[in-house]
């Protein structure tokens, strides 16, 4: 096993350093520029059109559509999940104190990939007939109908499906055992780890096969709770520590730009870790939230473009945030630890043992709502693959075992086979997403142009000369989606 993990570490230093690490920046600084900072210029509209009310009516199975905050939630449920408290943790351990401010650079010029990446999915979607006529969409769909290689939508469909149904659940129940290692009777047993294991597999076979508007139900509810839960917790410790803010401050820039040396903390190994567990968490780029905000009912898909890229700055501004000062304020001395018994240990430490336990409930909430994401993920793109009859069922047998299995693996190459999933899934998708950009941009003019003329902004397909392969943004249909919005 540790050959197998070094094998994989010496893999994933090549891929991110000389590869991933120039794309995922320099795509998102392109992004940046070309869309004049869409991601900060248009922060207000990005709270407007969170509330927006799903425009149309009823699917043809009589069931509700996927609001955009609906949408909004499914990925925030992927997104806010151990990758904000465990992986967090690993970034410190390993990169110090400056791989968070590398994190917030990349959630900030992050934040315009997401935005390019989810406005090209809800142009591109097309309607899922068999789910009642909800829709679907997503990377491969822009692939296949955008670049006109379906080769590439399969491709990015394997990809995703393996990373998010198979290795990424693996990561999540991984860490439900270790922090409920801790919490539990009998958490130091041999049988442990395969009973937390079972337990997260039944609960999520519960949802799975619910379908993805369960999902979004039980998303919707889910993830505000988790998330203010921690934050609560979080504030808590930050205000017993309020004197030590200064420091981490200190700690996090001086260990960015080499000015200190804090734990792992060589400027090299704070910017690899920043950007690999920032990515992990926020997704921007990724091409993973894009198949949950293609299932959004909207009126123009910027609106969802807008709605994404705030979830980057939710993700990693704020949980992220909480984890690093939770850690940084009460321990500074982290050899020895990592993953989420670092910040398990952190809650303790201040706060008694009672927040240890409390810990290990919101990550077992956070992974779950995350399972849940990473689980529609993985489908929506089997969908795009084949119809087959036999392909789901099997499919959601093969997420729930690798659920039980994860829970058994070793943390360590659990979470270095993410990286390397992880980083196949973003060069794809980004290589992609820098020629196509220039519809999404056509599409930010047109609803830029709508808003200073007084609109609530309606799109239609003719809206944008020369397009082809988009399915859906029919113009009758969406004028009257449009007139209803506005009443």
């Amino acid at each position: 096993m540790e050959t197998l993990d070094a094998f994989i570490i010496d893999v994933n230093d090549v891929f991110w350093t000389w590869l991933l690490i120039p794309l995922v920046a320099g795509a998102g600084l392109w992004f940046t520029l070309r869309s004049r900072g869409v991601q900060l210029r248009l922060l207000p509209e990005m709270f407007r059109v969170l509330k927006d009310k799903t425009p149309q009516g009823p699917t043809k199975d009589g069931g509700k559509s996927v609001s955009s905050f609906g949408a909004f939630t499914i990925s925030a449920a992927a997104r806010v999940g151990t990758g904000n408290i465990a992986g967090v943790a690993s970034a410190i351990t390993l990169g110090g104190a400056g791989a968070v401010f590398w994190m917030w650079v990349m959630a900030l010029i992050g934040a315009a990939s997401a935005f390019v990446e989810s406005a090209l999915a809800q142009l591109y979607k097309v309607r899922d007939h068999r789910a009642g006529g909800t829709y679907r969409g997503g990377p491969a769909y822009y692939m296949e109908r955008g670049l006109k290689k379906r080769w590439a939508g399969v491709l990015f469909a394997v990809v995703i499906t393996l990373t998010f149904g198979f290795v990424f659940n693996a990561v999540q129940s991984n860490t439900i055992r270790s922090v409920t290692s801790g919490s539990l009777p009998g958490g130091d047993s041999d049988w442990f780890p395969a009973v937390i294991g079972a337990v997260s597999a039944v609960a999520l076979a519960l949802v799975v096969f619910g379908g993805v508007r369960r999902i979004a139900r039980v998303t919707t509810w889910l993830v505000p709770v988790m998330a203010v839960l921690y934050l609560l917790m979080g504030a808590v410790v930050v205000v017993l520590n309020l004197g030590d803010v200064p420091r981490v401050f200190g700690d996090i820039v001086g260990g960015a730009l080499g000015l200190r040396e804090v734990a792992g903390g060589a400027v090299g190994a704070a910017i690899q870790q920043g950007v690999r567990r920032g990515m992990f968490s926020n997704e921007a780029g990724l091409g993973s939230a894009p198949n949950a905000g293609a299932a959004a009912e909207v009126t123009h898909p910027v609106k969802q473009g807008l709605v994404q890229s705030l979830g980057v700055f939710f993700d990693t501004l704020l949980i992220c945030s909480m984890t690093a000062f939770i850690i940084l304020t009460t321990n500074p001395e982290l050899a020895g630890r990592q993953g989420a018994d670092l910040t398990q240990n952190a809650l303790t430490d201040t706060l008694g043992g009672w927040a240890g336990h409390a810990l290990a409930l919101v990550v077992f909430m956070l992974a779950f709502s995350s399972m849940i994401g990473n689980y529609y993920y993985g489908e929506s793109n089997i969908e795009f693959i084949t119809d087959r009859s036999w392909v789901l069922p099997t499919y959601r047998s093969l997420v729930l075992a690798m659920v039980f299995l994860g829970s058994l693996g070793s943390f360590s190459v659990v979470w270095n086979l993410a990286d390397v999933f992880m980083g196949t899934m973003a060069l794809v998708n980004l290589l992609a997403i820098l020629p196509l950009s220039v519809i999404a941009f056509k599409l930010l003019d047109d609803y830029t142009a709508q808003r200073r003329a007084g609109l609530d902004p309606v799109f239609t397909r003719d809206r944008v000369p020369g397009l082809s392969g988009v399915e859906c943004w029919e113009p009758q249909q969406r004028t009257a989606a449009g007139d209803t919005a506005r009443r």
